[in-house]
C-alpha cells in the first residue's frame, strides 16, 4: 500500500498570486514579436522512478493535469527513470501524454547501466543536446553530463567544447525568442563547473534568450546573472538529504522495499509547473504547485540552511507561482 494518496484538487491548486517576479531585460521583449499567441509548457522534473514507491503515479497526476491545462508541449527535465523495460510503465506514459515530449538527460540516467548517447536514443531524442521549436519559440535543451579533462571522479557537471561551440552558434543563427534547458543549473547552486563560460555565451544572445531553467538540485530557486534569469524547478518527488540523515517518513513495509527512500525527505503531492510565455503581456508566468514534507522537513533533521538557502522558502515542497516580465 502506497502511503501517497492525493485528490485531484490538492493537485491542482496553486501557491495564489504572483510569489515573486523579475524583469526581463527589455531588448528581449521585441523577439517576442516572432510568436503570436502564448505558448505553454509542461514541466516535470527529478521523478527519479528508481527510488520512488510511487514514481508511475506522480507522473500520472502531472499528466492528468496537463490534460486539463492544454500545454503546447511536454518537457522532462531529467533524473526521470533509467531507461528500462520495467521503466516503460513511466517512460512510455509520458511520451504517449502529447504529440510534442522532449526529454533532457539527467546524470542519474546512466545509473542503470546506459551510456547517455544510448538513453538518447532509446528516448527517440534528436541528440544529447539539440534544437527544437515549439508554436514559434525555439528551445535549446543541453547536456551538462560532459567530462572536464581534468575529471576524476563522480558524476560529471560541465559542458565541452564542442557542444559551447555548437550552442554559439545556435545563439548566432536562431532567432529569438529562445528558451534555455538542461538539467544541472548553469548558474545557482550547484551550477556546472564552466558555468561562467555558458553566462557569458547566453548575455551575449540577452535579446533573444528569455530564460534558462533546470532541474538538479530539488530545490524552488530564481537568480539573474547580467541580463539572464536562471529558474531552478523543483523536484517531482522529494529532497535528498543523504546518510547522514536518513529517515524513515513512510510505513516499513515501503522503507524495506525501496532502501533510498530513507536517504530523502519526500514531497507528500507530486511537484511539477507551467511556464507561460505570453507574447502580449511581455510576461513569463510560472504556475504554483504546493505540498507538505511526508515526515520531517531537512530542518527538522538537524540540516543547517546554506547560503541563499533556507528551509521553508527555497528548500520546500512546493513550487512558488511567479511572473518574470518587463519593465
Amino acid at each position: 500500500m502506497t502511503a501517497f494518496m492525493p485528490s485531484k484538487r490538492d493537485f491542482l491548486k496553486t501557491t495564489g498570486a504572483a510569489a515573486a517576479s523579475i524583469i526581463l531585460p527589455r531588448e528581449v521583449i521585441a523577439s517576442l514579436e516572432n510568436i503570436d499567441q502564448p505558448v505553454k509548457i509542461g514541466l516535470i522534473t527529478d521523478l527519479h522512478q528508481d527510488i520512488m514507491h510511487d514514481g508511475p503515479l506522480r507522473l500520472q497526476v502531472f499528466l492528468d493535469a496537463m490534460k486539463e491545462e492544454q500545454p503546447d508541449a511536454l518537457i522532462q527535465l531529467g533524473d526521470f527513470a533509467y531507461p528500462t523495460k520495467k521503466n516503460e510503465v513511466v517512460t512510455k506514459a509520458f511520451e504517449r501524454a502529447h504529440r510534442q515530449t522532449l526529454h533532457v538527460l539527467g546524470n542519474h540516467e546512466i545509473d542503470g547501466g546506459h551510456s547517455f548517447d544510448a538513453v538518447a536514443k532509446l528516448w527517440g531524442m534528436k541528440g544529447r543536446y539539440y534544437t527544437e521549436k515549439i508554436n514559434g519559440l525555439n528551445v535549446i535543451v543541453l547536456d551538462g553530463n560532459e567530462k572536464p579533462a581534468n575529471h576524476a571522479s563522480g558524476y560529471p557537471s560541465h559542458i565541452g567544447a564542442k557542444q559551447l561551440e555548437w550552442l554559439a552558434t545556435q545563439l548566432k543563427t536562431l532567432s529569438g525568442p529562445i528558451i534555455v534547458f538542461s538539467h544541472q543549473p548553469l548558474a545557482g547552486p550547484s551550477c556546472i563547473d564552466n558555468a561562467g563560460v555558458v553566462q557569458s555565451l547566453l548575455n551575449s544572445a540577452a535579446d533573444k534568450v528569455l530564460l534558462a531553467v533546470n532541474g538538479h538540485t530539488h530545490i524552488d530557486y530564481l537568480t539573474r546573472v547580467d541580463n539572464i534569469s536562471y529558474l531552478h524547478v523543483n523536484s517531482a518527488s522529494y529532497k535528498w538529504v543523504g546518510g547522514s540523515y536518513r529517515n524513515e517518513s513512510y510505513p516499513k513495509e515501503i522503507h524495506s522495499k525501496f532502501r533510498w527512500i530513507e536517504y530523502t525527505c519526500p514531497y507528500r503531492d507530486s511537484l511539477f509547473t507551467t511556464l507561460t510565455i505570453n507574447p502580449t503581456t511581455g510576461r513569463i508566468e510560472v504556475q504554483g504547485r504546493k505540498s507538505e514534507w511526508v515526515g520531517e522537513s531537512p530542518s527538522q533533521l538537524g540540516i543547517a540552511d546554506k547560503p541563499n538557502l533556507t528551509d521553508g522558502k527555497e528548500i520546500c515542497p512546493s513550487i512558488r507561482s511567479r511572473q518574470i516580465s518587463k519593465s
